[in-house]
Parts: structure tokens; C-alpha cells; sequence
């Protein structure tokens, strides 16, 4: 494959070659936007995978105090470094918007590049979801109507639209607001930490779980699983990142570091210093530690923490979904529509409107089938992910890689299989309703590629890129 071409794909301009014709989504240049640099950037990442300890309790409840533990410390590894290394190398590789998007395409054509956009755009809308209700969850707490009823869902609806809308307002401003958020959020955990530690009984943290409670396997695992994924989200900004060749990988650095000892730190603090029953430690349990540790002021700036660190991941991972529309645009994977910009903020507003509407849909969803649904749908679309990525390394080893994981192909595959089994996992003890709703999105996903690709053929819409399937 000639580096032009490739260039083209990506939607960068070969020497002599006029933009326009690369099939860009704006009819008009755009008003050269500012990017992402460093500090915003590593906390985008933070809050597409965590956001703060907010929502780790459960996989104390379902496991038990020393297993929890263990999850959050090994899992890590396993888990969450495989696939950051992965998002460093093909971001930087292919530093495009679209992502993953683009790399399944590179690696295996075309249906398998919609098929993952499918996937994952799928996932992530369920899981932005889910954060709509952790807001309102924490609200109640302190405004009591919010409990159930209709006031509970007027501000499911009205803190969407308001979140999208501080979307729609652009990706920088969008950046140094995680940065604040992150700080806000993160503080009162640090203080809980601090004043927790004369009251620490170490032996807590080597409990196997309270007799009488069973460990809830699935519960577990998508609890970790949950609260750890979604590293390679931030690979559909890749065209908005300001010198994307280092600014990714040393942000994925640091990403990884900090969100580590973001849910531990809290997690040691909090098994260690309080005596409850086990069945307590449900989704907001840090809250009233944070009372019984400190008293009352403390549960209150968790709560509103929370609030925030769920503006945080919202607005985080509804950019990604925006962007990554936009990028399955630029590969004619979706109508060029997908790929308009707003004239004022410069930012894809189709993919944040359709985003935006999904999510109300899907934010009156149980909760736990929420966070299985994506995680199931997420696990698909890595499987897919990190056979791209071994692939790619085979097919294209001649592609310039600002970074690269240093091992070879060998090392590649069983770096993937680890998390690869893991994924496995999350798959067999997911319930029926869960396999019901990932098997007709996959179906729906499946006959959307074949419509698009009729639309395109039949030139029944306007598509970025005319490209004849087979050169595809």
C-alpha cells in the first residue's frame, strides 16, 4: 500500500493532493480549532476509564474485602496496560479521527471496520447512559424526590441535554473542564485517605467476605471490568491532539498510574478503617464511610464529587462517540452527513445529537443491565480490537510507528491472549437479557453495514470517500 493512499485514509492531504477532494465532512474549512495538549488530555483519559472511586464499591459487596483488593491490583495489568499499549501504538501509527474504527479497517477491510464502529459506538452510548443515572443517584441522597417518579426523570433528561450541549461547546473547553472536575472530584478522597489512617486494621483487608453472604461472580467482574476499560476510547480524538506522536503515549502513562491509585488508595483506606456488613457496599457506600470517618461535611463533598466526576465521564466518552462518527465518515463507513461540523464550536454535532438521543433511550434501563450491555458489546468489539492489532503488524510492518510496543509478533499474542481470556469471561456469565440485547444489536449492526454499503454503491447518499469496494 503506498503511503499517499494511506495518508489519504486518514484523512491527511498527500504532497499536491487538494484536501477537498479526501472527502472531508466540512463543505468549508474549518476555523482551525485548538487541540488537545498534554495535562487535558491525560484527564479526557482518565475520565473515559474511571473518573474517581466512585462506582468500585459493589466488587466488595460481591466478593468479599481481599479479593476486591486483588482485582483492583492485578487487574491493571492484565487488563488496563495491554490495552493502553495497544491505543499508543496504533493512535500514533494511524493519528486519525476514528480510531479503532480505522485500524479494523486497515487490518481487515471494510465490514469488519463497521462491524467495530457498530460495536463500540454501541457500547460506549449504553455506557454514557449510565452516568445520567449515577448523578441522580448521589442527588437524591440530599433532594429525596428525586428517589422515583416522574422528578427523577425530568432530571435524567434535563442534565443529558445540558451535558451534550456543554459538548457541542468544543473539545478544549470540554479538556480543562476534566481537568477541574478531576481535581474537585478526587480531593475529598484524598482527605478521607489522610484522616482514615489511624483507624486502619490492617487484618480487614485480608477478609475473604462475611459468612452467610455468596460471591456474585458477575457482579464482580463487571464491576472491575467496568470501572477499568475503555482505554482506547480516547483514540477517536486523535486528530484533535496537539502533536498526537508523544502527546499519546506519555498521557496513557500517566493516565494508567494515576487512575490505578485513584481506586485504591480510597478502597485500602476505607476496608481498612470501617467495620460494616458486607452487604452495605453498594454503588455509593464511599459516601457514608466518608461520614462515619469524618462526619457529615465529608459525605456531602463525596456526593457532590460524584456529581461531578459523572459530568466528567460523560462528557469524556460522549466526545469520543461524536468523534468516532465523524471518523467512520472520513472511511465512508457512514454518509458524509455524520461528519458535519458545527460552523460555530467546530464540533461534530450530528454524531453528538445521535449520541445524545441514544442515551436518553437507553438511560431508563436497570442499571446492572446497563454497565452488562456494554461490557458484553465491548468485549466483542476488543476481541476484534486486538486481532487488529497483531494483524496490522503483519500486514502493514512497514507503517512509520512513532511508538511501538517493543516485542515481537510472538509477544503480541500473548500479550492479547490474557485479556483475551478475560473477555471470555465477561461473556459466558453475562444473563440472557444481556445476550438478548448484544445478539440484535449485533444482527442490526450486521444489516446496517449491508444498507450502508447498498446506499453507497446505488449512490442513494453522499458519501466522503468514492472509493470502488475492492481497492476498500
Amino acid at each position: 500500500m503506498q503511503l499517499e493512499e494511506l495518508q489519504s485514509r486518514n484523512g491527511v492531504a498527500p504532497p499536491g493532493v487538494d484536501e477537498e477532494n479526501l472527502g472531508h465532512p466540512s463543505e468549508q474549512p474549518p476555523k482551525t480549532p485548538k487541540k488537545l495538549t498534554l495535562i487535558p488530555l491525560i484527564f479526557l483519559i482518565y475520565f473515559e476509564v474511571a473518573g474517581g472511586p466512585y462506582g468500585e464499591e459493589p466488587a466488595v459487596q460481591a466478593a468479599g474485602p481481599l479479593l476486591a483488593l486483588l482485582g483492583f491490583l492485578l487487574f491493571p495489568f492484565i487488563w488496563s496496560v495491554p490495552e493502553a499499549l495497544i491505543t499508543a501504538e496504533l493512535s500514533t501509527a494511524f493519528p486519525g479521527n476514528g480510531g479503532f474504527v480505522i485500524w479494523a479497517e486497515r487490518a481487515f477491510g471494510p465490514f469488519f471496520g463497521s462491524l467495530m464502529g457498530s460495536w463500540k459506538f454501541l457500547s460506549g452510548v449504553i455506557n454514557i447512559a449510565a452516568f445520567p443515572l449515577l448523578c441522580v443517584d448521589y442527588l437524591e441522597k440530599i433532594i429525596h424526590p428525586l428517589e422515583s417518579g416522574w422528578p427523577r426523570h425530568i432530571s435524567i433528561l434535563i442534565s443529558t441535554l445540558i451535558l451534550s450541549f456543554v459538548n457541542y461547546t468544543g473539545l478544549a473547553i470540554v479538556g480543562w473542564a476534566a481537568v477541574l472536575l478531576g481535581v474537585i472530584s478526587l480531593s475529598p478522597f484524598i482527605i478521607m485517605s489522610l484522616i482514615a489512617i489511624p483507624k486502619i486494621q490492617p487484618h480487614r483487608w485480608l477478609s475473604l467476605g462475611q459468612k452467610g453472604v455468596k460471591r456474585d461472580w458477575n457482579l464482580f467482574f463487571n464491576t472491575l471490568f467496568w470501572n477499568l476499560n475503555f482505554w482506547d476510547n480516547v483514540s477517536t480524538l486523535a486528530g484533535e491532539v496537539d502533536k498526537p506522536q508523544k502527546t499519546f503515549p506519555r498521557a496513557l502513562l500517566v493516565a494508567v498510574v494515576f487512575t490505578c491509585l485513584a481506586y485504591l488508595v480510597p478502597l485500602f483506606a476505607v476496608i481498612g478503617a470501617v467495620s460494616v456488613d458486607q452487604r452495605d457496599w453498594g454503588s455509593g457506600f464511599h459516601a457514608d464511610a466518608a461520614e462515619m470517618i469524618a462526619g457529615k461535611w465529608l459525605k456531602v463533598w463525596i456526593e457532590v464529587g460524584a456529581v461531578l466526576s459523572a459530568i466528567g465521564l460523560f462528557e469524556a466518552q460522549l466526545s469520543s462517540c461524536a468523534y468516532q462518527l465523524e471518523g467512520m465518515a472520513n472511511l465512508a463507513i457512514l454518509p458524509k452527513l455524520f461528519g458535519s461540523r458545527s460552523k460555530w464550536f467546530n464540533t461534530p454535532w450530528v454524531g453528538i445529537l445521535l449520541s445524545t438521543l441514544i442515551t436518553i433511550g437507553m438511560s431508563y434501563m436497570d442499571f446492572t443491565d446497563i454497565i452488562s450491555s456494554a461490557n458484553f458489546l465491548y468485549s466483542l468489539g476488543m476481541l476484534l480490537e486486538f486481532s487488529s492489532f497483531v494483524w496490522l503488524r503483519r500486514k502493514l510492518p512497514e507503517i512509520k510507528r512513532p511508538y511501538r510496543v517493543p516485542l515481537r509478533i510472538p509477544g503480541l499474542v500473548l500479550m492479547c491472549l490474557i485479556p483475551s481470556a478475560f473477555l471470555v469471561v465477561i461473556m459466558v456469565i453475562a444473563t440472557k437479557i444481556v445476550y438478548l440485547v448484544s445478539g440484535l444489536m449485533t444482527v442490526g449492526a450486521i444489516g446496517w453495514y449491508f444498507l450502508m454499503k447498498f446506499c453507497r454503491e446505488n449512490k442513494v447518499l453522499n458519501y466522503s470517500v468514492a472509493e470502488d469496494e475492492e481497492e476498500r
